[in-house]
């Protein structure tokens, strides 16, 4: 970026910082530029000073340019060999606690809570009417499209394929064509609201949460209040799932046990420390 970009990147930054619900000093600068330079080819501007404009006098413009800075890419099911390591997870929460409560977060459009919730109706060892499911993300849009559960197989998403992992799709999904949509008595059995990681604080006494593909975009000084988040709203003996590419920092390692290192399971055990 030459100087003259640099400025007017900050320009933009700025303007999100002042008028749109995100906080962009949270995110390292390389996924800004990506998803602000994404939004500007849209919009068929080169110069960032020009999106700044087309930003401020469009407000269809300024919701698109949110639900593109909120991480919103995910699939049934992704990583499939984390699900299926999950199975034992879930069979040992549920065997040993009359209620497990789950946080995915950020849960976009809701395939992630979706797919732990019929995973576990779908495998005979886990008990899910034990089991409470919560996703919750910045975008509202995303929530709204959470809520509603319905999802396209097109081009570059094959949403059969990503249900093959359990044995009767058709047990909660309805076909029609290319459209998916979860069955109600499985949406009614999901949660979904707001919440921000990075500023809104823990919840409280969850038994699995998953954080993953959030932490890559993290700026690494907010990384560590982030886990904090994650770990005060952990019950002692509850399990963290990150993303495969991510892991527990340096810093609080000594309180998570790995489970499954590879599919990035971890067990929280503070008596350790």
């Amino acid at each position: 970026m030459t100087a003259t970009a640099d400025d007017g990147f900050m320009r933009v930054i700025r303007h999100i910082q002042d008028e749109v619900d995100f906080e962009p000093e949270y995110y390292n600068e390389a996924y800004l530029n990506r998803r602000i330079s994404a939004r500007m080819r849209r919009q068929n501007v080169e110069a960032y000073d020009e999106y700044l404009t087309v930003l401020k006098d469009d407000p269809n413009e300024k919701a698109a340019l949110m639900d593109s800075l909120t991480i919103n890419v995910t699939n049934f099911f992704r990583n499939g060999k984390m699900w299926e390591a999950l199975r034992s997870v879930l069979e040992e929460l549920t065997t040993q606690n009359r209620s497990v409560k789950a946080w995915s977060a950020p849960c976009a459009d809701g395939r992630e809570p979706y797919s732990l919730y019929m995973l576990a109706s779908d495998d005979r060892r886990i008990d899910e009417s034990r089991l409470s499911v919560l996703g919750t993300d910045i975008s509202d849009e995303a929530l709204e499209n959470a809520r509603a559960g319905v999802y396209e197989t097109t081009r570059t998403t094959d949403i059969g394929e990503e249900l093959s992992l359990l044995d009767s799709p058709d047990r909660y999904v309805d076909v029609e064509e290319n459209t998916f949509t979860v069955k109600p008595e499985i949406r009614r059995e999901i949660s979904f609201e707001r919440h921000d990681l990075v500023q809104d604080g823990p919840k409280r006494n969850y038994d699995l949460i998953f954080c993953r593909n959030l932490l890559i975009y993290i700026d690494s000084e907010y990384k560590i209040p982030v886990f904090e988040t994650l770990t005060d709203s952990l019950k002692p003996g509850g399990y963290l799932v990150v993303g495969m590419t991510e892991t527990v920092p340096q810093e609080i390692r000594d309180v998570f046990e790995p489970v499954n290192k590879r599919c990035r399971i971890y067990k929280y055990t503070p008596e350790r420390d």
